[in-house]
Formats: C-alpha cells, structure tokens, sequence
C-alpha cells in the first residue's frame, strides 16, 4: 500500500478573514515547518502551518498531526487519498485533508493520533515515525 510519514510536532488549521494580510513569515521563511498551505476563497482565508507559526488575529484549532504520503505520486494516479481517509472514517476519527502537486496530506486530531495509525495500518500503510 502506501508509505505515510508522521511529521514532527503539532499543527493549526487557521481562519482568516478573505482579505486578510497574510505574514511573509508563512511562505518566505519555511524555517523548520514541514508544511504550511494556504488556501484563498471568497468566504475566507485557510491556514494550515505548525502551530507555533498560527497567524495572529486567526481562528486557530491547534492540536493536530500531519501524516504525508512519501512521494513524489504521479498526479494522475487515482484513490490515494481515499485510501487514507476510508480507514480513518471507519475509526471515527476526524481529518483534515489537503494535497500538493506531490503528495497528500492528513492532519488529525493529536489525541486520536494512536487510533488514527493504527487504522491505517490495519489498512495495509506503512506509518514511519
């Protein structure tokens, strides 16, 4: 199946106004971050970033953990997400889902951490720590 990395530390799913001023510190200096995305829409600005990095002035939900797919995938390969978040479903533990040109992500909530590897590997993935 798929290898799925834990990355280190916790994260925040942040809200932001649309129209909001985002920090260069978000995108210009990654600094250690694994991952931060930001995502724009009319309704709203969405942040998701270590937790130590939340934008100021923003709704934060901290207390979340990145698990990455070990890529680069081909764009066109189909399922993979499903792949992780069926699983997941079955266990009742809530996700936050995102991808990049390379890979998916899914961020979970860190005291479902446990649960949320262990059905991913019941599901055949491997979860390097």
């Amino acid at each position: 199946m798929l290898d799925v990395a834990l990355l280190p530390g916790e994260y925040a799913v942040c809200r932001m106004a649309a129209g909001a001023p985002l920090s260069p510190i978000l995108w210009a200096d990654p600094g250690d971050a694994d991952v931060v995305t930001v995502a724009w829409t009319a309704d709203g600005i969405s942040v998701i970033c270590p937790a130590g990095r939340a934008p100021a002035g923003a709704d934060v939900e901290t207390d979340w953990r990145c698990l990455r797919v070990v890529g680069p995938l081909d764009i066109a390969v189909t399922g993979t997400l499903a792949s992780l978040v069926d699983p997941l479903a079955a266990a009742r533990v809530s996700v936050v889902a995102f991808s990049t040109y390379d890979t998916d992500h899914v961020l979970v909530p860190a005291v479902r951490l446990a649960e949320a590897t262990a059905a991913l590997e019941r599901a055949g993935h491997r979860v390097l720590r």
